[in-house]
């Protein structure tokens, strides 16, 4: 039995989000003042300095913290949408914007018969818990991008390519979107049209102003920042006297001293064995629902954010945009790692901007910070790869139905839902 999705709950919803998000153009337009670093000043000053280089004929070739792929001059430039405002003003007005696109695709989504409205809830109360910082960055415009092809995929695959090429030339991550698309035909049209029209847009930059492609070397520099798994390691050698130290390097606070590049390397290799493992589950999956792109997309972006060398405050709206659309879908059973991500994104706030200082000193803590914080994804990723290989493995659940699961979708999850 198919059950729909009432529109009585969306009141309260709307209430939540419009008086949330007013506290967060509060914040950042610097009505309230919160402690720690200005999160504010990426935008006022490096998007600012990228967006007059870029407006100038070029991308910012000599600037090493310009680390994004060709597509994001476009969030860089996109003020410009706003002329009667102030470069800053209008910033944060558009991904206010984008906020609001996403909780209206999610609403709609959630309203088709045997959808819910627990991913509109995740997204309206998990923004806000990342603090101004979600609003001082364009991860919240990529992640945008992310959940319209993600709901947009279920009935047109090439629309869920060309989203997906489009946010990868905008943040890399959306790559990611494609692992779980359903094999045969579904397939066959999302990866073509996301492959034409990353070409596409690729050349298009690339004609359209030089060094569309040298955030590839800045990229590949980079080190092990403060925040990330790998740091963890360096932040209790500091209680027995390891002799290194933090830098500001490529844009971010990052370890350098003895056996930095080591564990540095060994976080790429697990990025690599992550790959290994997303392989393996796409060659041995032979389930596939209505929500298992969602599903998989989840949990690529987890296992990519975990091993990571950086993982940026504001890398935690990835997941967070990922995991509403998870929920969307009655079938889905990626509500524990969706909440693990929720008190994480929580987490995240208390250890920046608010702790700042005790990570950077690698103080106590600070050091429990960064644990409960890594941890939490940690066990969020373990817990979604989990679940999405007992879903789509054959014999990976003992006495699983066979009748309950197939390409067309579940018993609970329509194929034809949004």
């Amino acid at each position: 039995m198919t059950v729909r999705t009432g529109t009585s709950g969306r009141g309260p919803c709307l209430a939540v989000w419009g008086l949330t998000r007013a506290v967060l153009l509060l914040c950042v337009f610097k009505v309230f003042t919160v402690p720690g670093p200005d999160v504010t000043s990426d935008v006022s000053v490096i998007y600012r300095g990228w967006y007059e280089v870029l407006r100038a004929g070029s991308y910012p070739l000599d600037d090493v913290t310009w680390q994004y792929p060709p597509a994001a001059a476009l969030a860089v430039l996109s003020p410009d949408l706003l002329p009667f405002l102030e470069y800053a003003s209008a910033f944060f007005v558009l991904v206010l914007l984008c906020d609001a696109l996403v909780l209206g695709l999610l609403l709609y989504a959630g309203s088709r018969p045997g959808m819910r409205d627990a991913g509109t809830w995740l997204w309206v109360v998990g923004v806000p818990l990342l603090g101004p910082t979600v609003y001082a960055r364009y991860d919240l415009m990529v992640t945008a991008v992310a959940v319209a092809a993600l709901l947009a995929g279920v009935r047109h695959p090439r629309v869920l390519g060309a989203l997906a090429a489009f946010g990868t030339l905008l943040k890399v991550w959306p790559v990611l979107l494609l692992v779980g698309t359903a094999r045969g035909r579904a397939t066959l049209r999302a990866w073509s049209a996301a492959a034409v029209t990353a070409v596409v847009l690729a050349l298009a930059a690339g004609v359209v102003l030089p060094g569309a492609f040298a955030f590839l070397t800045f990229q590949r520099d980079r080190g092990l920042e403060i925040e990330s798994l790998g740091a963890l390691v360096f932040h209790v050698a500091r209680q027995f006297g390891w002799e290194g130290r933090v830098e500001l390097r490529y844009g971010s606070m990052e370890f350098a001293g003895p056996h930095v590049a080591l564990v540095s390397t060994l976080a790429l290799a697990l990025s690599v064995l992550a790959f290994g493992w997303l392989l393996v589950w796409r060659l041995r999956a032979r389930v596939s629902a209505v929500h298992t792109p969602a599903d998989a997309a989840f949990t690529a972006v987890l296992l990519f954010t975990v091993t990571s060398r950086v993982i940026s405050p504001q890398y935690m709206v990835w997941p967070l945009g990922l995991a509403a659309v998870c929920l969307v879908f009655r079938g889905s059973r990626m509500v524990l790692p969706a909440c693990l991500v929720l008190v994480a994104t929580a987490v995240t706030l208390l250890e920046f901007p608010l702790g700042f200082a005790h990570v950077v000193a690698s103080d106590a803590e600070g050091v429990a910070l960064m644990t409960v914080r890594n941890g939490l994804l940690v066990a969020a990723t373990l817990g979604a790869g989990r679940r999405l290989w007992r879903d789509t493995v054959p014999g990976a659940r003992q006495g699983r139905p066979a009748e309950r699961l197939s390409r067309a979708g579940r018993a609970d999850t329509p194929a034809s839902a949004p």
